[in-house]
């Protein structure tokens, strides 16, 4: 059990990369296929399970895990229950906590005295968080206020995170658009944020590059 423990830690941004990839990949699917939210849901608790398990330990931890358990069976009974709205804001909680998780991975990281693996899962993996969970709260925004996004065909769940990624990157194709301020606010934010994040995380892996061939 221990073994398996130090096993997960030194691999734990890059078990979390790849649900991440896979939560990507999966969006879509269920998308043309039709299927229901139901698997996108369980592969974002799964995201945020995985998300919040590095960035704490004993005590902050327990208590990330169990502010995670509350928000689960808060999205799970709110939707059972049929209250649209209240199950909306337990999704964008969720939301909130993905990016203090993606945070915790950026601070990681930043903090590389060497370049190696791990470091760059969890680099790639607040990217990826970023992305998917503005998406959700896009989605959230919509979902409270119908008419947030302007969009060429319903403003689905999968419409919220492709227009995050697209926000995210900068590539501005505008077939969707937000009309409200606070939806344009979050979208300068998210653009921003992803534009400072190329810029500085490349620099500081340049320089740990440069820093080990001098040998310092």
């Amino acid at each position: 059990r221990r073994a398996l423990g130090n096993a997960y830690l030194c691999r734990r941004y890059e078990i979390l990369f790849y649900t991440l990839l896979l939560t990507m990949v999966a969006a879509p699917l269920t998308a043309a296929l039709e299927l229901k939210g139901g698997l996108l849901e369980l592969l974002l608790a799964a995201n945020l399970l995985a998300a919040v398990m590095p960035i704490s330990t004993g005590r902050g931890r327990r208590v990330l895990l169990a502010i995670l358990a509350v928000l689960w069976l808060a999205r799970a009974a709110t939707a059972w229950f049929a209250y649209p709205a209240f199950s909306a804001l337990t999704l964008g909680l969720w939301a909130l906590l993905a990016m203090f998780a993606a945070g915790g991975a950026l601070r990681f990281a930043m903090r590389a005295a060497t370049v190696d693996a791990e470091h760059l899962y969890a680099a790639l993996s607040a990217y990826l968080l970023a992305g998917i969970f503005f998406g959700i709260f896009y989605w959230v925004l919509e979902h409270l206020g119908p008419g947030t996004f302007t969009a060429n065909t319903e403003f689905s769940r999968m419409s919220a995170i492709y227009f995050s990624f697209v926000t995210l990157a900068t590539l501005g194709y505008g077939d969707i658009v937000p009309r409200t301020d606070i939806a344009r606010g979050f979208a300068i934010v998210e653009g921003v944020g992803g534009q400072l994040f190329l810029a500085v995380m490349v620099a500081r892996l340049v320089s740990l590059y440069a820093r080990e061939k001098a040998g310092v």
